[in-house]
């Protein structure tokens, strides 16, 4: 989506920008549920703050921040890894999968200033966005499908050190 800035012979539209939200939040939502043992496992708390990304060819990604500031476009959250042993499992992916909605939104709105997308665009876009289900919604309908059976977001350790809110406290208001 490399163009510049005002470019209207360059100027994605807006299902060019809606197909690259589509993408990253379905990488995202891969990690979260279907990857999930291997996403689990790169979110070492021992190792330096950690984002995940999602990338419009439905790639995820587990790695440090870009380098070059400001970066290309918005950054995820920072730091998913530390909260990982802090909290109740389901509690952890929860807040991951929050965040990662928002980041998804920044991203296409972001996309939208920067293509100057107009009062109808913004809001053609926002609507498709909004027709799908968010990437907290697909990670909790996955785990409330499984029922009993072992769920991707099942409690791999027993520990409850947190000084983080529980993700119940901060999920009613989302």
């Amino acid at each position: 989506m490399e163009a510049a800035v005002g470019a209207p012979s360059n100027h994605p539209s807006v299902q060019e920008v809606f197909l690259d939200f589509k993408g990253r939040r379905a990488a995202i939502v891969k990690a979260l549920t279907i990857d999930y043992e291997d996403f689990f496992q790169q979110c070492d708390p021992g190792k330096d703050d950690l984002c995940l990304y999602g990338f419009p060819n439905e790639v995820w990604q587990v790695d440090l921040p870009a380098e070059e500031v400001p970066a290309e476009i918005p950054e995820p959250v920072l730091g998913i890894n530390f909260a990982r042993d802090g909290m109740e499992e389901r509690d952890w992916v929860c807040f991951v999968a929050a965040h990662s909605d928002t980041w998804l939104i920044a991203v296409a709105m972001f996309f939208g200033a920067r293509f100057g997308f107009d009062k109808a665009d913004r809001d053609n876009l926002f609507n498709m966005i909004n027709d799908l289900p968010t990437v907290f919604e697909a990670v909790v309908g996955k785990v409330k499908k499984q029922g009993k059976k072992k769920s991707p977001v099942s409690n791999h350790n027993n520990k409850s050190k947190s000084n983080f809110k529980k993700g119940s406290e901060s999920q009613g208001n989302y």
